[in-house]
């Protein structure tokens, strides 16, 4: 049970299966869609766990790499930005397909 003043979120995790796309806006960047159901469900939660401008903190897992980031909302989706070093360390490349495991986190 939260204490006065204490903040809880809703567990939240979600398993993702998308192609990987690239978005060429002021810097290039790698992302996968997290569409239908699982989004409307983030929409659901994001006020408990956005930190400003819409944006989700998230700890992801792809293969044996985990990572942080956070979930841009686009269109009624949330693109989930690939690290570099994500990529790398997984092999990951355009148009690879991932399962990516994804845990909302609350805001720091």
């Amino acid at each position: 049970m939260a204490r006065a003043g204490e903040f809880r979120v809703p567990a939240a995790q979600f398993r993702v299966r998308a192609k990987v796309f690239e978005w060429r806006g002021p810097a290039p960047y790698h992302f996968v869609a997290i569409t239908g159901d699982d989004a409307e469900e983030i929409r659901q939660l994001a006020a408990s766990v956005t930190y400003g401008w819409g944006m989700i903190p998230v700890e992801c897992r792809i293969g044996a790499t985990t990572f942080t980031t956070s979930l841009w909302p686009k269109s009624g989706e949330y693109y989930l930005p690939l690290k570099d070093a994500v990529r790398t360390a997984e092999k990951i490349r355009l148009g690879s397909v991932v399962t990516v495991e994804v845990n909302l986190r609350p805001p720091r």
